[in-house]
């Protein structure tokens, strides 16, 4: 569900979705690590 959403807006290029802003939300479990992937096309790294 939050997958949609947050890809979006950082398609969108939202200043508040960056790469690093991303990871808030794997660490919230809100995406995967692989949709963070996904997303951004870099791999995780905390």
């Amino acid at each position: 569900m939050w997958y949609t959403t947050i890809k979006r807006y950082y398609d969108n290029g939202h200043p508040a979705y960056t790469v690093e802003s991303l990871k808030t939300f794997v660490v919230a479990k809100m995406i995967t690590v692989e949709q963070y992937k996904q997303i951004t096309d870099v791999e995780y790294a905390a």
